[in-house]
């Protein structure tokens, strides 16, 4: 089996059944540790856009991958409509298929979601009616990031039910979000109840000022439990 060498980027369309369009890229961080060390996880946080995946790399991803693959199966009787999540590899400029997901990824749904804003409703609609070729997708000129708070020891055996603290404090604006993924409330107390438990997500005007946004906002929260990677986006912005 051939190994394939690069950057791993992932570029996300709507599709409904024959037109596709195209909904934003995204990089995640697999591994635990800094410097992309450790064991892997389900994603230790993610950000928009891809540099790695410039308007070429898009445009070859979407006439010789994407595209094909919807005409085909539509071809075949089996039109697909919804959310397609193409993983690419990209080195020296050329895109490579490693796979395709049938739906949001995590944490990239979270920069994505950020990004889109309130349209997003309204474009899955328009890929759910047939309607895709009728829209377009209205982009700021923005970044965003999210950080992932973890429980002591993920992704190995790791304590439930610590008390997480500062949550009230948090602004919930289109520029700043925390969204949970393993919370659960108890006696009024929001407690960890899984192994990604926050997602500490941010906008900004570059993916400088988005990192910066996140980890304020991953400081202010109290969880001596928790733990996060302090270095995400480094491959952007290092």
């Amino acid at each position: 089996e051939e190994f394939m060498q690069g950057e791993e980027a992932s570029f996300f369309v709507l599709c409904d059944g024959e037109a596709v369009l195209p909904i934003g890229t995204a990089q995640d961080h697999k591994r635990v540790g800094e410097g992309d060390t450790g064991p892997n996880t389900g994603g230790m946080g993610a950000y928009s856009p891809a540099p790695v995946l410039t308007e070429a790399v898009a445009a070859r991803a979407l006439d010789e991958i994407i595209r094909p693959t919807v005409e085909e199966m539509a071809r075949r009787g089996t039109p697909y409509q919804g959310v397609l999540y193409a993983g690419l590899m990209i080195a020296d400029g050329a895109p490579r298929l490693v796979e395709y997901n049938v739906r949001f990824g995590d944490p990239e749904c979270q920069v994505l979601m950020m990004r889109l804003g309130a349209q997003a409703l309204d474009l899955m609609q328009a890929a759910a009616e047939g309607r895709l070729d009728e829209i377009r997708v209205n982009w700021a000129e923005d970044h965003a990031m999210t950080v992932v708070m973890a429980a002591e020891g993920y992704p190995g055996d790791y304590a439930r039910g610590s008390r997480i603290g500062g949550l009230d404090g948090l602004p919930e604006t289109s520029s700043e979000m925390v969204f949970h993924a393993g919370t659960a409330e108890r006696d009024g107390q929001i407690v960890a109840a899984g192994g990604r438990v926050l997602n500490i997500t941010a906008r900004g005007d570059s993916l400088r000022q988005a990192r910066d946004r996140a980890y304020a906002l991953v400081d202010r929260v109290h969880w001596p439990e928790g733990f996060c990677r302090r270095d995400i986006g480094w491959r952007a912005l290092d």
